[in-house]
């Protein structure tokens, strides 16, 4: 049976061998015709033309966007999930090497349809998961019940780490506003209450609480609007804040911290506020033990050893965590350049289409092949990475 498996999955490398050339060929068209949040329209259909050529029943505009898609091959269960990004940052491009998701997904979803042992084991799902930068197309499409049914969710991601798994935080942004009433400053200043004073003052109290807030927790802000003269006492004024913590729960308790900032604020100056939450929500990633250590060894099968993640670094958020804390999914790291580098730099976007991102392209496809095959197969690593899931989220 062993042996069997090892064949197995040496048909899906050299699948994923014979189609190299077609795939860099499509990260390269993504990349050099980067689309942004929700227009990803060229993109989306140059995916959905391939998946549908190959024998994929493609639905497009799944979950109300227009750039999201499914494309399904087989039937039955199990169900395994490829998801394909392929959003681009505005004036930078693809600096965080979406082009290559999509590519990696596409073709470990041909792969799978191609050999007929994980052809007929059951249901190969390409999801195409927009607007990742901003908007949450993901988080859209859990709540619309896209990844209903689905037994497991793979990506990986290109970065400057070599990294089993993603420290991603949860993360939202919220829009403060503050209601006072306008006069001159200097003819009635009295009958002023500033409402841009309020908002100054919230910025100072959450100056305070940052000192004491756990690791991985904060805020930042930015004011959108402060006043329209400086001889006339703002009687409005908004704040944008973006809230970040190490879980959803500890998110969650950060936000009620600032409304009660907030509304401690109002009370003092004898303002009004509003409180409202202005994106969507990110929620913490929570990893597949069980398959990232899969994708690992199969990984490390074209040479790429991945570690751990340090202690005490996180990179940011994505949508990838509301996914994740439905169901076992993985979003693993491999370096398209060294550590010295960040990505959304300009100097990413350009590592994104070099050689080595071509080399991290094959050797990621081929292993998101395998641990897809692994899932569809094994009925073992299902249960233990359900096992996993359910304790994870019950701690």
């Amino acid at each position: 049976m062993a042996r069997a498996r090892d064949d197995v999955r040496q048909a899906l490398r050299r699948q994923v061998a014979d189609r190299a050339e077609a795939l860099w060929e499509v990260a390269l068209r993504l990349h050099a015709d980067p689309e942004y949040a929700f227009a990803e329209h060229r993109a989306a259909a140059l995916l959905t033309s391939e998946l549908e050529r190959a024998g994929f029943a493609v639905e497009r505009g799944v979950a109300g966007l227009p750039t999201a898609f499914t494309a399904r091959s087989g039937a039955g269960g199990p169900v395994v999930a490829l998801l394909l990004e392929y959003d681009a940052l505005p004036g930078l491009g693809h600096a965080c090497g979406h082009n290559l998701i999509a590519a990696a997904g596409l073709g470990a979803a041909l792969a799978l349809r191609a050999v007929p042992e994980t052809a007929g084991a059951g249901t190969v799902l390409a999801v195409g998961t927009p607007a990742e930068e901003g908007g949450g197309g993901k988080a859209v499409e859990v709540e619309a019940g896209v990844f209903d049914d689905v037994d497991a969710a793979l990506m990986f991601h290109p970065g400057v780490y070599d990294w089993a798994r993603a420290p991603l935080t949860a993360q939202v942004q919220y829009r403060v506003a503050f209601h006072g009433r306008a006069a001159h400053p200097t003819g009635n200043p009295t009958e002023g209450v500033d409402a841009l004073a309020a908002l100054v003052e919230l910025f100072n109290v959450l100056a305070a609480l940052g000192r004491r807030l756990p690791e991985a927790s904060h805020v930042q802000g930015i004011v959108t609007h402060g006043g329209t003269a400086t001889n006339i006492v703002p009687e409005y004024a908004e704040g944008l804040f973006g809230l970040r913590a190490a879980t959803t729960r500890a998110l969650q308790e950060l936000t009620d911290r600032l409304r009660a900032c907030a509304e401690g604020v109002a009370l003092a100056t004898g303002t009004t506020t509003e409180v409202e939450r202005a994106t969507v929500r990110y929620e913490h990633f929570q990893d597949s033990e069980p398959l990232s250590e899969r994708f690992a060894a199969h990984l490390a099968h074209s040479g790429i050893a991945l570690t751990p993640p340090a202690p005490g670094v996180y990179l940011g958020s994505s949508d990838i965590g509301n996914v994740s804390t439905r169901l076992p999914a993985i979003h693993p790291f491999v370096a398209i350049m060294g550590a010295d580098g960040s990505d959304h730099t300009p100097e990413f976007a350009a590592a994104a289409a070099s050689s080595r991102a071509r080399e991290v392209l094959l050797a990621a496809t081929q292993a998101l092949a395998c641990t897809a095959a692994d899932v569809l197969l094994e009925p073992g690593l299902r249960r233990a990475a359900w096992a996993r899931h359910r304790a994870e989220a019950a701690a």
